[in-house]
């Protein structure tokens, strides 16, 4: 089930830097982790969707560059993300 906007917005506001940021590499992260965790719940329903756990594989691997992107550039907001979205590591 896709987000709604109202959702979006949510998850927007819980990890934007100032009102309006929707670009920032928390807020992508934030919102591929929402993707994922949604599409890993569609995926424990219907185990033979080979669709969707191929877009869940791209949806992970985007995921996994964004982190490695703001380890290297900010190490200090590359672990308290992971702490708040409670991602291993």
């Amino acid at each position: 089930m896709p987000f709604s906007k109202e959702e979006k917005a949510q998850v927007i506001a819980a990890h934007a830097h100032q009102p309006g940021d929707t670009g920032s590499t928390e807020v992508q992260v934030a919102l591929l982790t929402e993707r994922i965790n949604r599409l890993s719940a569609h995926l424990n329903v219907n185990k033979n969707d080979k669709a969707s756990q191929r877009g869940l594989l791209l949806l992970v691997g985007q995921r996994k560059r964004m982190l490695s992107y703001l380890e290297g550039k900010d190490p200090a907001r590359y672990k308290a993300l992971i702490q708040k979205l409670g991602l291993r590591k």
